[in-house]
């Protein structure tokens, strides 16, 4: 259905939206999309780190085998 618009399309339908909407307007929300990119960004970074750190610092808690005459005979 979208493979039909082509170029002449996608020009008529932006130039519709920055009638409707102003310049202004599209500036200030591609604007928040960035912050939203940027915070997205930032918060995968800090969890990722986060998560190393937890693994470094995790204990081994497995129980040790003690080794008896018999084991080692």
């Amino acid at each position: 259905m979208l493979n039909n618009i082509g170029l002449p399309g996608l020009l008529l339908i932006a130039v519709v939206v920055l009638v409707l909407f102003g310049r202004g307007k599209i500036s200030s929300l591609m604007g928040e999309v960035g912050k939203g990119i940027t915070a997205f960004k930032k918060g995968v970074k800090e969890e990722t780190e986060e998560a190393t750190k937890s693994l470094e610092n995790a204990k081994d808690v497995t129980p040790e085998v003690e080794e008896t005459e018999k084991d080692k005979a």
